[in-house]
């Protein structure tokens, strides 16, 4: 089935609670649905039953300070330079409703180009958000934006049906934040979620302290963010021996990346300290501990019965699982921490596809289309008829 597109016949317009306008057209629940999984750096939208997202948009947008006054250091969002860069969504949590509302009309309407009232909307949605988000949510999408159904799922749940199954260890690691969810029979431990605030985002800003550490000229410090991040993907990797390579420089093994701007950048011990403070937060100053041990740790807290199954099924998915060298080392650690901690009978299988980046969208994807699937939207009746809270019932 072909998207409708807002080039079609119209039926009239619609203001939403953000003032701008869309087009409405009939309501509808014969369609295939919108799949979209709201990140903290990138939201990715497409439809049900594809197998690539057709958009991927940066989650942050810049508005005129003007128009949305803010305080400097403001929750979600910065000055600079006349404009406040709002960012709807801070480590997997939204903080920024108003901002989340202009992400989705652009996604929709601008994007996609459908008429938002007559597709039902799978979203996905972070293992350590606050129940109360979900509400929030529901509200959105049933009154400002209208859709005549929609369903919600944890990132980890639909990381973990990219792979064709509902049981296994989720590890994700993506912009804003890391998680490792222990899933059986398609439901979640929340008491046995752990979740790592360093990810990508934070990788980032660390590769570009230690470029400035290294070369501390105009060049460097003026690298932009889109720079920094390209030099991140096509550079760094994961060591599995970083004290080793860290003090033997003939480990570095230094390449140079051409920018767009025809300079080029020299990276050396930089390309696997980058992305190592995953691993070991105390890099960066933090006391929590590295993605390795929560994953261990939510196979810990698991009942017995059910730790080796989830332990044969690891499933890696987000952005920052991509470095060269990630799956190996967290194989490596996660398989000592359970030698170290008297589960010799544990053996850690990890499932990391090529398109990982992308499998929380991807598991949408493929449920949403599932004939099976059908009875498990909460539709526009249901909330009319009782309210937002009914999406802790439907979806739990």
């Amino acid at each position: 089935m072909r998207p409708s597109l807002c080039g079609q016949s119209r039926a009239g317009k619609v203001t939403s609670a953000s003032g701008s306008r869309r087009v409405r057209g009939p309501p509808s629940l014969g369609r295939i649905a919108v799949v979209v999984d709201q990140g903290s750096g990138f939201t990715k939208a497409g439809f049900a039953g594809e197998h690539q997202p057709r958009l991927v948009l940066k989650s942050s947008s810049l508005v005129p300070s003007w128009d949305r006054p803010v305080l400097p250091g403001a929750p979600g969002c910065e000055l600079a330079g006349g404009v406040a860069r709002a960012h709807p969504i801070k480590h997997g949590v939204v903080v920024d409703w108003e901002a989340l509302e202009g992400l989705w009309e652009r996604l929709l309407v601008g994007g996609l180009q459908v008429y938002p009232e007559q597709w039902p909307v799978l979203v996905s949605d972070s293992p350590s958000a606050p129940p109360s988000n979900r509400e929030r949510v529901a509200e959105l999408l049933f009154e400002a934006l209208a859709v005549p159904a929609c369903h919600m799922a944890s990132t980890a749940l639909l990381a973990l049906c990219s792979t064709g199954t509902f049981s296994g260890l989720a590890v994700e690691a993506g912009a804003g934040v890391c998680h490792a969810t222990p899933i059986y029979a398609g439901h979640s431990w929340h008491k046995a979620t752990f979740r790592l605030d360093v990810a990508g985002t934070t990788l980032s800003r660390y590769l570009r302290d230690l470029l400035v550490a290294a070369c501390p000229n105009l060049l460097q410090q003026s690298l932009p963010r889109k720079a920094i991040t390209q030099l991140k993907k096509h550079c760094c990797y994961v060591s599995l021996d970083f004290e080793g390579d860290l003090h033997n420089p003939a480990r570095h093994h230094p390449a140079s990346f051409c920018l767009r701007n025809g300079c080029s950048v020299c990276l050396s011990s930089e390309r696997f300290r980058c992305p190592e403070p995953i691993f070991q937060p105390g890099l960066l100053g933090q006391a929590e501990p590295g993605l390795p041990t929560l994953a261990f740790q939510a196979l810990q807290r698991v009942p017995a019965p059910l730790r080796r199954r989830l332990a044969d099924t690891v499933v890696l998915a987000g952005g920052s699982t991509l470095f060269p060298g990630f799956t190996e080392r967290l194989a490596m650690e996660l398989e000592a921490q359970c030698l170290r901690h008297g589960y010799g009978a544990l053996k850690p299988h990890l499932v990391a596809k090529p398109g990982r980046g992308t499998a929380v969208w991807t598991g949408g994807s493929m449920v949403a289309s599932l004939r099976s699937f059908q009875c498990h939207w909460m539709t526009r009746t249901m909330y009319q008829e009782c309210g937002s809270r009914l999406v802790h019932e439907v979806f739990n």
